[in-house]
């Protein structure tokens, strides 16, 4: 298998914390899935998806694995169990918070935005999954809220990276008004069809209470790096509409790594 490569981040203030995004390189997996595919829901064969999965987990120095069924919702899930990266999820949901270490918090994507947080102390973390319609009903904004509330911590000790996603210059929409209903228009270039749900999700966290000096961005659009990642959208405008998934995963360090 060829190492699966990925997109390293640090939090600088935080070290106890580890983050990193996946991309398509690597791997085992065939066309169109080809190659670093982790989700099992995508008609991938299940063999190579775990074998994906086990490389990630064992990259990282992971202890417990655990990704969910996403729906593009609002729940979030505290302090789940962890299991074998061979494993399929058993629970729907869109968000992950923790404070075992240890545990791969595992946000799937293919133009989505993973939005991986971060507490000061280096004691929690959490993963959401936001694509447009996680925006539309603000779940950056809700999840830290609950993520805070959860724990006991305030927004202002929070970090939060967004990972390569649906960048400003590829986020077509020709039914804007009625996919996002009102208050969403400053975000919204009539001329270019064109969203920008970076910048929204940078306000959402911000709204949350998160400071902008303490909101970072992978400015990496999954659309236009379709060689490095896959797109859900570019796969949709092809023949053969499968496409697989990367990730955002974000976990403690456990004392020995």
């Amino acid at each position: 298998m060829a190492a699966i490569a990925f997109f390293p981040f640090a939090f600088m203030d935080i070290p106890q914390v580890g983050c990193a995004f996946t991309s398509r390189r690597g791997g085992v997996s065939e066309p169109p899935h080809d190659s670093a595919n982790i989700s099992f829901d995508v008609n991938d064969d299940p063999s190579a998806v775990a074998a994906n999965r086990r490389a990630v987990f064992d990259r990282m120095g992971l202890t417990g694995w655990c990704d969910l069924n996403q729906v593009h919702g609002d729940v979030l899930h505290f302090d789940p169990k962890p299991f074998l990266p061979e494993e399929r999820a058993q629970q729907d949901g869109d968000g992950l918070a923790t404070a075992e270490p240890g545990l791969g918090l595992v946000i799937k994507t293919a133009d989505c935005q993973p939005i991986l947080l971060a507490h000061r102390s280096g004691r929690y973390v959490a993963g959401l999954h936001a694509g447009w319609r996680g925006n539309k009903i603000n779940f950056p904004g809700s999840g830290v809220r609950r993520f805070c509330e959860h724990y006991g911590l305030k927004a202002g000790d929070v970090f939060a990276v967004r990972g390569p996603s649906l960048g400003p210059d590829a986020a077509e929409f020709v039914n804007f008004d009625t996919d996002f209903g009102p208050g969403f228009d400053r975000y919204y270039d009539r001329e270019t069809q064109r969203a920008d749900l970076w910048r929204m999700t940078r306000d959402q966290l911000m709204d949350a209470g998160v400071p902008e000096a303490q909101i970072f961005g992978l400015d990496l659009c999954t659309v236009g790096m379709d060689d490095t990642f896959f797109s859900y959208r570019k796969a949709c405008a092809s023949p053969v509409r499968d496409t697989g998934r990367q990730c955002g995963i974000i976990w403690i360090r456990t004392e020995r790594a």
